[in-house]
């Protein structure tokens, strides 16, 4: 149930919110001002490691421009009777956003053993994080697999938020087809004709034939792989390790694929391998388009916090990203006997 001391800090965490946002009652749907909307980004971003590390940027428009973060192009030279300049920006290259709504709700029970458990500070600290994480790791979920914009969405048919928006790697796949490979084949006992004996070797071949020349000894280049292959390999290189050095580089393969540090996100695809850097992946959001409501729902038991925007996904450079959507997974050597 819901105690009193859990009413008393809610009370206190709704008035806080309403004095952070300049409004009188955070009950009802409030729009989130500039400075507000860049402290709400930062602390969806920053609560998921992986999140905070790629591009999160506020427009102006629901559609444009993609807008460029970084090249790895050549930006020296020297122009005859004229001052050498590269262009920064790829032409053609839009985004679009669609309306986004985002809901968060925690329990009376919940909030009553957050009570319980700490001071009101405490209480804030969780109420804050259970939202931005939540938020976050929606934002996740689509970003690496959505693929349509439903007009009402089916969350039980699509728990990945597959038709909430287009993510990554759909983008990709529409607009710069010839960036994704459809599926290679991992066989480690090279039997199989045309497969990959280890993953060093798929992405090594991804950046020489996918990703532009210009990008392919880009510092900033990491791979994202999916859980099922990073496991795969890791068995693969332990049962077959005979030496330190051997059981060493099995160990260390979650950190890093032909020497570029490799990540693994939240709902990242199992058997998915991208080559790409992570500013190149963005999330954009339309400015003055936020809005935010928090309040306690004694009909449901529960206090919600909604979050309602038009956002979208985009990719900076096409050239400067490499997929394979799925690597399947081929047999497994057999160790010889002792």
């Amino acid at each position: 149930m819901f105690n009193a001391l859990a009413s008393k800090y809610l009370n206190e965490y709704s008035v806080a919110l309403a004095q952070a946002a300049g409004v009188i009652d955070v009950t009802k749907q409030f729009s989130v001002t500039p400075p507000m909307e860049t402290k709400l980004r930062q602390a969806i971003q920053y609560s998921d490691g992986f999140l905070s590390s790629i591009s999160m940027i506020s427009v102006d428009q629901i559609t444009g421009q993609v807008v460029d973060v970084g090249t790895g192009g050549l930006l020296t030279g020297r122009k005859k009777n004229g001052r050498f300049t590269a262009q920064l920006g790829i032409d053609g290259n839009t985004y679009l956003l669609v309306e986004t709504d985002s809901g968060a709700a925690v329990t009376w029970v919940t909030l009553t053993q957050w009570a319980n458990a700490g001071n009101a500070g405490q209480f804030v600290k969780l109420m804050n994080a259970s939202i931005t994480r939540n938020f976050a790791l929606d934002m996740l979920r689509i970003g690496f697999n959505g693929i349509s914009v439903a007009e009402t969405t089916d969350p039980e048919a699509n728990p990945l938020g597959q038709d909430v928006n287009k993510g990554w790697l759909t983008i990709v796949k529409e607009k710069a087809p010839g960036q994704v490979i459809d599926s290679v084949v991992l066989d480690a006992t090279g039997e199989t004709e045309d497969s990959y004996k280890n993953l060093d070797s798929v992405v090594n071949d991804l950046v020489n034939n996918v990703i532009h020349e210009v990008y392919q000894g880009d510092p900033d280049l990491v791979v994202l792989v999916g859980r099922d292959l990073v496991a795969a390999e890791s068995h693969r290189l332990l049962e077959s390790a005979n030496t330190p050095t051997e059981h060493k580089a099995a160990q260390s393969l979650a950190q890093t694929i032909d020497g570029k540090k490799a990540y693994t996100p939240p709902f990242f695809p199992a058997t998915a391998i991208w080559v790409t850097s992570l500013k190149n992946l963005q999330i954009l959001t339309q400015k003055g388009t936020q809005w935010r409501k928090s309040r306690n729902e004694e009909d449901r038991k529960q206090y919600e916090s909604s979050y309602l925007r038009m956002e979208g996904y985009a990719v900076g450079d096409f050239d400067k990203f490499a997929a394979i959507e799925e690597v399947v997974i081929g047999p497994v050597p057999v160790p010889p006997e002792e």
